[in-house]
């Protein structure tokens, strides 16, 4: 039997729907999960992402309405029971709000997700980078699949996704590798403090960060964006780039997994 997922809607969500294309291909069975919907039938499902978008508007800040609505509270139980969530953008934002990443301190929000810092400007941006896996493999929920240093070329679009705290024992948490997940880095996965290759200026450009025990994670980029070759830009450079282009005009080829396809699949071998 497929492990089942829980897509979860907020008002203002956008990605739901790819989101949950995306698991389905990557070896799961899942469904759209309303917000309004009885918290408690969460409870019948494996695991949870909360997809991209503008929950609420983005209201106050981004996420931070979202996280208060009753139905993360079914989500941190199960959390807190060991099942896997995963916050894409928005719904990293999210799980930043609700206090489950870093999740040092069960309820305490110990970290931002603040304005891009881009160069000499602020506020959204969409682009295409690289991050590279920054912890030792099978740690957390996204890279059961994947090398230690393993790059992958994925798109970012957002306004507030650069990670910031003022928490030492955040900090000193994330410098030991106990948390980060992904890192902005180059095509050969060196990792890159400096705008334009960490493209919101994050801490320690951080891409994607997991709470101690690895089933929570929040990433910034959008991994279900880029699950299919046809969805890899033409110009893109480096490996993934080179498959797409000579993918032109096969529609099997263009029709195989993109290099988002193992952060779904790397959910599923979580439940397994």
């Amino acid at each position: 039997m497929k492990p089942k997922v829980a897509v979860i809607q907020f008002p203002g969500s956008n990605c739901e729907e790819e989101t949950l294309r995306a698991a389905i291909a990557g070896g799961m069975e899942g469904e759209i999960f309303r917000f309004s919907r009885p918290a408690e039938e969460l409870a019948t499902f494996d695991g949870y992402i909360l997809p991209g978008g503008f929950a609420h508007q983005d209201r106050v800040r981004a996420g931070a309405v979202a996280a208060k609505e009753p139905i993360m509270d079914a989500v941190v139980a199960g959390a807190e029971k060991g099942k896997p969530v995963l916050g894409i953008c928005n719904g990293a934002q999210v799980l930043i709000e609700s206090g489950l990443v870093p999740g040092l301190e069960e309820g305490d929000v110990q970290m931002s997700l603040a304005t891009n810092l881009m160069g000499d400007r602020l506020g959204f941006y969409h682009i295409f980078v690289h991050i590279a896996q920054s912890s030792s493999q099978g740690s957390n929920i996204t890279n059961r699949l994947t090398p230690e240093g393993v790059v992958l070329p994925i798109p970012i679009a957002h306004a507030e996704g650069r990670f910031v705290t003022a928490n030492q024992k955040v900090t000193t948490s994330i410098e030991s590798g106990k948390l980060s997940c992904w890192r902005y880095a180059d095509r050969g996965g060196t990792l890159e403090e400096e705008y334009p290759r960490n493209p919101n200026g994050s801490f320690m450009a951080l891409a994607g960060l997991s709470n101690p025990k690895g089933n929570v994670v929040a990433m910034m980029p959008h991994p279900e964006r880029v699950c299919w070759l046809w969805q890899v830009p033409l110009d893109l450079p480096g490996e993934w780039g080179e498959r797409r282009r000579k993918a032109t005009g096969d529609a099997e080829a263009l029709d195989s997994e993109g290099p988002g396809m193992v952060i779904f699949r790397s959910f599923t071998e979580y439940l397994k």
